[in-house]
């Protein structure tokens, strides 16, 4: 077999809508179907020759269920042919749905395929285990339970754990939070986003109403008081409040992906080449930490140092995370979430790598920069890194 190159050919995404807000009228397979229309009838591809599909997705129950992404594949018109699978490495999901996706090319399995994600945050609810206070839920096997003597918790009560463990202030976490809504706003007005965003109502049975042009959650006018003011939400003299951490949404994502001789030869024009992905997993007590691990060997993979990497998309899970990780990397704040990121735009799980992928992609090119990075801390203490390079 031929050296084989996946390269991403195009990338879209929905805006994304607060929790109750412009999308929640979408049923997510309809969602993330539109994303997938709109995907290939842009790129100019014959949707017989997709491969596959492969969406992220974490709520995989009700509306969610019995494998998403094939219920998008139909409610999207494409052929009854495509196949599709649903996977879940939490808010991971839809950068491993990309990861697998290029993997598949690399070796041959795949000429052609869909990978991004989905979440509705909206219709499908959070199980109570992420609620504040709650109990641990019933995915947790006693003897999971009894190696952690106990520790387990959900991601807000570890969030402050890492702003323990690494000395990050609330005056921290809040400023980023600020710098998080006013970056992502500065993009909006600067057309960043607009080659990425797919055509949509919020009313999905008016399809030829107003289209939706900006994220909802990015917020124009900032109290600084009143973010200093808010209680904190896990622990009684925490640092984490509903400022400082990532928004609840709705939206989807989805990346076009091939083999870059197939590509080539279609009259496809690739856009950037995967330069290492890697997956790490740490302590599923703190959770967070494993971006580092990630990232450390995504870089020697690559053969880069972390200097070489022009942009970093960090997920912000909690503001606390990018900053951990800016200190571990010695990051310039002018690479890092560059146009805003969860704290401002929304946090829709299994979407969200596929977003900030399709964000890195565009700003890459928007900016003339070339290497970009980007990774997902994930509940239970895994994470993704994925390095591209602009084409």
């Amino acid at each position: 077999m031929t050296n084989r190159e996946a390269v991403i050919v195009d990338a879209v995404r929905t805006p994304v809508g607060r929790r109750g807000g412009i999308l929640s009228q979408w049923h997510p397979a309809d969602l993330l179907g539109c994303t997938l229309r709109y995907l290939v009838d842009r790129s100019g591809v014959d949707p017989s020759t997709i491969d596959d599909v492969i969406a992220g997705c974490v709520l995989q129950h009700d509306q969610q269920s019995s494998n998403i992404a094939r219920h998008a594949v139909l409610s999207a018109g494409l052929p009854e042919s495509v196949p599709a699978v649903t996977v879940d490495r939490q808010c991971g999901s839809g950068q491993q749905a990309v990861s697998f996706a290029a993997h598949g090319v690399m070796a041959g399995s795949y000429d052609l395929v869909i990978a991004g994600g989905v979440e509705s945050m909206s219709q499908v609810t959070m199980p109570s285990a992420f609620q504040p206070g709650a109990p641990l839920g019933p995915q947790y096997g006693p003897l999971e339970l009894e190696r952690y003597d106990g520790r387990l918790m959900a991601q807000g009560p570890s969030s402050e754990l890492m702003n323990d463990r690494f000395g990050i202030s609330r005056e921290e976490l809040d400023a980023y939070s600020v710098r998080s809504h006013k970056r992502a706003l500065a993009a909006t007005r600067a057309g960043a986003f607009v080659k990425q965003m797919v055509p949509i109502t919020a009313d999905p049975q008016d399809p030829n109403g107003p289209c939706i042009t900006a994220d909802e959650g990015i917020r124009e006018h900032l109290d600084t008081e009143k973010i200093a003011g808010l209680k904190t939400v896990f622990a009684k003299n925490g640092r984490t409040t509903a400022a400082n951490a990532s928004q609840v949404s709705d939206g989807a994502a989805a990346l076009l992906v091939a083999d870059r001789g197939y590509a080539e030869q279609k009259g496809l024009k690739p856009r950037a080449r995967f330069r290492a992905m890697s997956v790490a997993g740490a302590d599923p007590v703190i959770q967070f930490t494993a971006i580092l691990e990630a990232t450390h060997k995504a870089l020697k993979m690559a053969g880069l140092s972390a200097a070489d990497i022009d942009l970093y998309e960090v997920n912000e899970a909690f503001a606390g995370v990018p900053l951990m990780f800016q200190r571990e990397f010695d990051i310039p704040d002018d690479k890092l979430n560059v146009n805003g990121g969860s704290v401002a735009i929304g946090h829709p799980l299994g979407s969200t790598g596929a977003r900030m992928l399709t964000d890195l992609l565009c700003e890459l090119e928007r900016s003339g920069k070339k290497l970009g990075l980007q990774t997902i801390c994930e509940a239970h203490g895994t994470a993704n890194t994925t390095i591209i390079e602009r084409i």
